[in-house]
């Protein structure tokens, strides 16, 4: 069976799937892609089962050596894709050769490039997934040069997509719409969350986005008390105690200690897993009123 070799890895690449759900009573988070769109749109191009592993690329710089051919589509993040050199499309299925070299160099918009692969990649599953969960450690370690990646039996029928359209460009302040959480009232006025600004801070990660602005204050009736340990979801929006939000991303822990005041609504959460450090948010209710009791 043909395989990918590691030559190059930039920041961070990891094997990611859909991760692993329904595994929070025993601890364990789903994980899973941060942009679980890009990461399915990869699988319709190569006509495969979205959940066959592929790779999350962050802020480019991997390069690849094909062993064997191999049909891959580059999603997510766009910035330039070569072969050997030569430029080839978003978007697209691509067949590599053996011994070509695919390379995905540093997004010109986004954070985060998917490689999906024909056949998927065929590394060991862990709890049922092949995704990396870098906050408990599990899954497959982030890849390092000279790392070789088995890939899987490719689906019977050929791609049938030619390319696909490029995402549209964000606007100035993306809007992340929210639902309400389950600790709205421990803060003193929740709407000063939705009457700013907020700026993607250079400490997010895969854990979690944080956002910086204009710090939020507890209610008095609060500012004493300390909550236990709840449930955490992907989309948490946590306030910590320097009044600074937390929005919890694919890595997320299964429970936390600080109020969560309001959640991320899933479809939004793709693009959040997009936005580089700098990059201005709005939060807004999805539905007007939903802040007022």
């Amino acid at each position: 069976m043909p395989s990918l070799e590691v030559l190059d890895v930039g920041p961070q690449v990891l094997v990611q799937d859909l991760g692993r759900p329904g595994l929070a009573a025993l601890g364990v988070g789903r994980s899973g892609a941060a942009d679980r769109a890009a990461h399915r749109l990869g699988a319709r191009i190569l006509a495969q089962d979205e959940t066959l592993a592929g790779l999350e690329v962050l802020l480019g710089g991997c390069r690849l050596r094909t062993h064997g051919a191999v049909t891959v589509a580059v999603t997510g993040a766009e910035g330039p894709v070569t072969v050997d050199g030569r430029a080839v499309g978003w978007g697209a299925p691509v067949r590599l050769e053996d011994g070509q070299t695919l390379q995905l160099g540093a997004p010109t918009t986004g954070l985060r490039t998917y490689l999906a692969v024909r056949g998927g990649l065929d590394v060991p599953e862990v709890l049922g997934s092949r995704s990396r969960d870098t906050l408990a450690g599990l899954g497959p370690e982030p890849l390092q040069p000279g790392d070789v990646l088995p890939v899987g039996r490719p689906p019977a029928e050929p791609p049938t997509v030619d390319q696909v359209a490029p995402p549209a460009e964000s606007p100035t302040a993306l809007a992340l719409h929210l639902t309400p959480g389950p600790r709205g009232d421990w803060l003193a006025d929740l709407e000063a969350l939705t009457a700013q600004v907020w700026t993607v801070s250079d400490r997010s990660d895969r854990v979690g986005t944080r956002l910086t602005g204009q710090a939020l204050t507890r209610a008095s009736a609060y500012r004493d008390r300390e909550l236990p340990s709840e449930p955490m979801v992907r989309g948490c929006v946590q306030v910590p105690a320097d009044g600074q939000p937390v929005v919890f991303g694919a890595d997320h822990p299964v429970t936390g200690g600080y109020p969560v005041v309001a959640v991320v609504q899933p479809t939004d959460m793709d693009r959040l897993g997009q936005l580089s450090p700098g990059t201005q948010v709005r939060l807004t209710w999805a539905q007007p009123g939903a802040a007022r009791p």
